[in-house]
């Protein structure tokens, strides 16, 4: 059976859009089966360099993806054997405190998210805001006005025409600038190409357990510049996270305990998601096994897990992602010194909630996480075992005299659980080690709304008698099933999604994995809308109690459309959608202008909700005039605007069109109806922000009027319209396969 048959519709939607070769006509030319094997040759190909046949391999490594038992990160699978050949999905850049060391940053950033990579930084280097420049005389502005350039600077680069740059920022408690820093994305239109987190040291968490003081420490000098209450500062992160989401936080001395080679230098910064601590410069290669595809069926019927299908497939992708290493095409002659010496691969998982599933286990249970520690203690054993074989053949990493290795290894770490937004789609499976999100999915073709069921609960729906469209439809607007009567409960304990589960499940299951893992989980902590401060601040607790290395929540509807839909904020900020128009909003708010045309007096009404301007009405006065085109052009603009067009677009071709009515008359505003049109939208956007301002304004009667809306109020994706997960630290949309991370 080929990779083809196995694809679902969704998958193949994913690889037509984002994946498969295209010619300059941008026609696909190659298939899904093609690019496995594309891949698989490609990365094979490595072995050459050690005089080893690449046939068995090459064979291996397409067997693995084309079954979608395991696939790596996107950058792999979109640029191998491609001209890019850049495969590494994230990379983490120093800032030096120097104009030439962050400009010089500023430029390799913008190399390497032209390659498509991720980035993340520390900015704890720069001197705090207000402090002396001595070769100037001046005084220091701080990181985060340093941090805008980097932002504006994303902003302007889209990844090889397939992926839009991602950041990760990262402060230390201890800088002087830290309250700046936490409140940084307060107002929602700051840093959208950052997500932010601060890097929390076991002095700070004991001086907030003890409710003390804490010192901030200058970093141009050492010197201590003051003193924060501990409790104060921690308050604040917790406010703010519970606001919009961020900051997260990262445990830094935890994840330096865990150094694989601190010879070489300490960890302070992560990749965009928070899974990949790593030293400046390095860079690492993921890739994730499809868990639900781990399982067989034993003597007695039991669904049980296929630990020797687990194994081969955990070695073959052991070796897939060393060879990526020396496949790779590395933006910087300092990435590809570091990357080769240390050799740092990060093997991961998917699919854990749909394995969950088939093994009849709950997610939120103690079983689930004692399992959990046991997959994955099993597949870092034994990617280690064929870390060490490698190393027999081809050497350990050239620095291991500098790591807390004892043994041959080829790679200073193996394992790490990463996001698999767009990858999981592809597979067919539950994301990372997320609970599931959703049981029932809509998905939008073209002005068609079709319902996609999890196979499974479709599969146990029929068996038992309770399936029917009208329910599917009814679980897909809703999410959850736990509320539905008609539902036995043992199916219900098995399809928990992410927002029937308590916070403490979320963080137990993470710690779990982490403690097997040898770099970072990536993992959201979902919270309902009306989940209070203190819940966010038991969880951040609890995350450092139980020795995880970070940790990221997420509560609905605290994000507006804004922070997500970047690179669309401006005069494109209707998400430009590729399968239809998104519905009419139930409640909208806007203004009526009345204007003279050649007719005589035209009203044109103009409306928003929370995205921005969606639809427009156009009413003549006593004179009449041209009723019929007036309404015409109002229903196609307001047909546009729920679909995507660009408002600048909108507008570019409405002005200047000129009518005979307009010309002969005096004391006319506009040289036509459309004309006029296109001033109203124009004057609009230029005045209320494309209409958000005339939203928040009015917040809290939308709010009043429509509050079972708000507590499911998410972010719609900005290429489809769809609803958008928030899981694994970042943000997926399953319609189109759209992901914030890439």
């Amino acid at each position: 059976m080929t990779a083809e048959c196995k694809l679902n519709e969704n998958a193949r939607k994913v690889l037509e859009s984002r994946y498969l070769k295209k010619n300059t006509e941008g026609e696909i030319i190659e298939s899904p089966d093609e690019m496995f094997r594309r891949v698989a040759r490609n990365i094979a190909e490595a072995n050459l360099k050690y005089d080893e046949d690449p046939s068995d391999d090459e064979e291996n490594f397409y067997k693995i993806m084309k079954n979608l038992d395991f696939l790596p990160n996107s950058p792999t699978l979109m640029n191998a054997d491609n001209e890019l050949q850049q495969l590494s999905a994230c990379f983490v850049l120093p800032v030096e405190d120097s104009m030439d060391g962050i400009f010089d940053s500023v430029k390799n950033t913008a190399l390497i998210q032209k390659s498509g990579g991720g980035t993340g930084f520390n900015f704890s280097r720069l001197r705090p805001k207000n402090d002396l420049v001595k070769t100037t005389g001046g005084i220091a502005s701080g990181p985060i006005s340093f941090m805008k350039i980097f932002d504006a600077a994303t902003n302007t680069i889209k990844q090889g025409g397939k992926r839009r740059g991602a950041n990760m920022g990262i402060l230390r408690v201890d800088h002087p600038d830290i309250m700046d820093f936490i409140t940084a994305k307060e107002a929602e239109e700051n840093l959208n190409n950052f997500n932010i987190s601060i890097a929390v040291t076991d002095k700070f968490m004991e001086a907030v357990k003890k409710n003390q003081e804490y010192k901030l420490i200058n970093p141009r000098n050492n010197e201590i510049t003051g003193t924060l209450p501990a409790c104060k500062v921690f308050d604040k992160i917790v406010e703010m996270a519970h606001k919009n989401g961020e900051p997260g936080i990262i445990f830094i001395d935890e994840i330096n305990r865990h150094n694989p080679t601190p010879g070489i230098g300490e960890i302070e910064s992560t990749n965009p998601c928070g899974e990949q601590p790593l030293l400046p410069y390095e860079a690492c290669n993921l890739g994730s096994i499809n868990l639900s595809h781990m399982t067989k069926t034993n003597e007695v019927d039991q669904i049980i897990i296929d630990y020797d299908k687990l194994a081969y497939t955990v070695k073959t992708a052991t070796r897939f992602l060393d060879n990526v290493i020396d496949m790779n095409n590395y933006p910087l002659i300092k990435i590809k010194k570091i990357v080769e010496g240390n050799r740092k691969i990060g093997l991961g998982v998917m699919g854990w909630s749909d394995l969950l599933i088939k093994l009849g286990i709950s997610y939120a249970s103690e079983e689930a996480v004692n399992l959990a520690r046991k997959v994955m203690a099993f597949i870092r054993k034994t990617s280690y075992e064929q870390s060490r074989e490698i190393a027999e053949r081809r050497g350990s990493f050239p620095n291991i005299a500098e790591s807390i290795h004892q043994k041959p290894m080829r790679n200073a770490t193996t394992t790490t659980i990463a996001p698999t937004g767009s990858i999981s789609i592809i597979a067919g499976c539950s994301s990372g080690i997320e609970p599931l999100f959703a049981i029932s999915y809509k998905r939008h073709v073209l002005d068609d709304t079709m319902i996609e069921v999890h196979p499974i609960f479709e599969k146990l729906a029929k068996k038992h008698k309770f399936y029917s469209r009208e329910l599917m439809k009814t679980i897909a607007e809703n999410s959850s099933i736990q509320d539905i009567e008609i539902i036995p409960d043992a199916i219900k304990k098995l399809f928990v999604t992410a927002h029937d589960i308590e916070p403490m499940w979320h963080i137990k299951m993470q710690a779990a994995f982490q403690k097997e893992v040898d770099n970072a989980v990536s993992k959201t902590v979902n919270f309902h809308h009306h989940a209070s401060i203190e819940d966010v601040r038991t969880v951040y607790t609890m995350a450092y109690e139980l020795n995880c290395k970070g940790v990221t929540i997420y509560r609905d509807g605290s994000r507006s459309e804004q922070v997500l839909s970047t690179g669309f904020k401006n005069k494109d900020s209707i998400p430009p959608s590729k399968k239809g128009k998104r519905p009419r909003p139930k409640v909208t708010y806007g203004t009526t202008e009345k204007t003279i045309i050649g007719c005589g007096k035209l009203y044109i009404i103009i409306n928003s909700d929370k995205q921005g301007v969606c639809e427009l009405f156009t009413t003549t006065g006593k004179g009449g005039g041209c009723h019929a085109q007036s309404e015409a052009i109002s229903r196609l603009v307001s047909l546009a605007l729920r679909s995507g067009v660009p408002l600048h677009e909108i507008i570019e071709q409405l002005r200047g069109i000129r009518c005979e009515a307009a010309m002969v008359k005096k004391d006319v505003n506009n040289l036509s109806c459309p004309d006029a049109i296109g001033r109203a939208l124009e004057n609009f956007i230029n005045n209320t922000k494309n209409g958000k301002d005339i939203y928040q304004k009015l917040k809290p009667q939308f709010t009043e009027k429509n509050s079972t809306d708000s507590e499911t109020e998410d972010t719609n994706c900005p290429e489809c319209g769809a609803r958008i997960e928030h899981e694994g630290g970042c943000a997926v949309c399953r319609n189109c396969g759209w992901s914030k991370c890439g």
